[in-house]
């Protein structure tokens, strides 16, 4: 067989590198931080993209939330209790308001919660809260959840849950509140320079720890290489998603810091798999052998990514040792898509610019290898996720993606991505599903496990979903900045030191 490895090493993605004009303020007054795309909203209920959650997860406050070190930990929740296997009370913290003055009650989460879990709403995040069947308001400090039976992953889907103001949300609507939420958070919304910048004042009245920052400007730099050149010249002060290449140019530039983390997000190729020719299991089986993993991970990432048989990452909850996926091997994926009709037919391969280009476009090489016929389909991420969550009649024959629930159980992940009842999934699997919803309803660890043993190996049995890596988060950081990456990926302003 014949690696791609050392082909890989050759593959450039082209990119103009225009920095961005230096700020005319000191870096401890104003926190800039450059991301490869703005945000799709502001709204938490709506999105939870990684532009559009580094942002709004500031303005708002979440039921309970992570730590740095992965534990769960109370946020607007001081402690909870279960009632029984389906019915949790939560008391509420009684010394939080929102950023218009107004004091939160139990009577805003349990409206939070019945929010993002009416169907009516259609959140994209709906499959991770639809086990939730009521919120009530018990008295101003106490709030009783119930779920449609036991539902493990709760908690880890409860720290993406963003309490908004019952009040303001009513009055203005869903459109108004997106264009200027009001959260309870360590950062107030200031404002929204679409297509440019969204700029958060620091909460002087914050109940926790506040933010060193008394402002922070969140920028759309779609090119990497003019994050890191913002960087250097001191426009900014923390740079997202990078790669290798860039690593290697800060660290060699002694100008500024790389940091690096490994995360819960699972890098994989997704298909629509009633779409030709991927409705075909031996083009599925040929792309999956064609593409080389380690040359991937190692040969073009290079900052610690790891191949992945499964759609889940060690850090989640549902990772299942010794599963197998199919072995790279270029020669037997040519054959099959040379005596497989149909095989050759054009394909489009959509992305979008916060994913690595190089990564996208080594796909692109190896299946083209392979004798498909692939041309790269570049959209922004609005319209990347329009099309990727409309279920089986709109989403694209073949799409790079990388996921994270930034919940850390297999649920957030699996559920979305292989349930027949998802906008994501293009997969009418019964027996997938019913493993699916097993593991989500069973209280035994172990059975949840066996179940998600099953999903993978009946996945990769019929390579519905190709797994690559798990993928690292890469920060470049001004020297002053003390961070600290975290599995889920976020990025807490107020968990963020400047020292000189």
């Amino acid at each position: 067989m014949r690696s791609h490895r050392h082909i890989l090493a050759g593959i450039i993605f082209a990119a103009t590198s225009i920095a961005l004009p230096l700020q005319a303020y000191a870096s401890k007054d104003l926190f800039v931080i450059d991301l490869p795309g703005e945000p799709s909203s502001l709204d938490p209920h709506v999105q939870w993209n990684p532009d559009s959650y580094n942002v709004y997860r500031n303005v708002f406050d979440n039921l309970v939330t992570r730590d740095d070190e992965g534990k769960i930990v109370p946020q607007i929740a001081t402690s909870w209790d279960y009632l029984s296997d389906t019915q949790i009370r939560f008391k509420i913290r009684d010394d939080v308001t929102f950023h218009d003055g107004t004091k939160l009650t139990a009577e805003d989460v349990a409206f939070s919660v019945k929010r993002i879990t009416d169907p009516a709403f259609a959140s994209p995040q709906l499959g991770q809260f639809n086990q939730i069947t009521d919120a009530v308001a018990d008295d101003p400090t106490t709030m009783t959840l119930t779920t449609n039976g036991p539902y493990p992953p709760l908690f880890a889907q409860l720290v993406k849950l963003s309490i908004v103001p019952k009040a303001v949300v009513e009055k203005v609507g869903k459109d108004a509140f997106n264009l200027s939420p009001v959260g309870s958070g360590p950062y107030k919304f200031e404002k929204w320079q679409r297509g440019v910048e969204v700029t958060l004042a620091r909460n002087e009245s914050y109940w926790g720890d506040k933010g060193a920052f008394p402002k922070a400007v969140f920028r759309a730099v779609p090119d990497a290489a003019t994050r890191v050149a913002n960087l250097q010249a001191g426009a900014s002060d923390l740079a997202t998603y990078l790669n290798g290449d860039l690593v290697a140019q800060i660290q060699s530039s002694g100008k500024g810091k790389a940091l690096v983390g490994n995360t819960e997000r699972v890098a994989y190729l997704g298909m629509n798999v009633t779409k030709a020719p991927l409705d075909k299991p031996a083009v599925r089986e040929a792309i999956a052998m064609a593409i080389d993993k380690v040359g991937i991970a190692e040969g073009i990432l290079a900052t610690g990514e790891k191949p992945v048989p499964e759609i889940a990452s060690p850090a989640h909850m549902g990772w299942v040792e010794g599963i197998e996926a199919p072995p790279f091997d270029a020669a037997k994926a040519k054959e099959i898509i040379s005596s497989t009709p149909g095989a050759d037919t054009p394909i489009k391969l959509l992305t979008s610019p916060v994913y690595d280009q190089r990564v996208v476009q080594a796909i692109q090489q190896m299946l083209n290898d392979a004798g498909m016929k692939i041309e790269i389909e570049m959209t922004d991420m609005p319209n990347w996720l329009k099309q990727m969550q409309g279920g089986p009649s709109v989403i694209p024959a073949i799409a790079f993606s990388r996921w994270s629930c930034g919940c850390q159980d297999a649920d957030g992940i699996l559920y979305p991505l292989l349930h027949s009842s998802s906008g994501w999934s293009s997969i009418k699997n019964a027996e997938i599903d019913a493993a699916l919803d097993l593991a989500r309803k069973s209280l035994s660890q172990d059975e949840r496990l066996a179940a998600y043993k099953k999903v993978h190996e009946k996945v990769n049995a019929k390579n519905l979903i190709i797994p690559l890596y798990q993928a690292s988060v890469v920060y470049g950081a001004a020297e002053q900045v003390s961070f600290t990456p975290t599995p889920n990926e976020s990025i807490f302003l107020n968990r963020i030191e400047w020292k000189d």
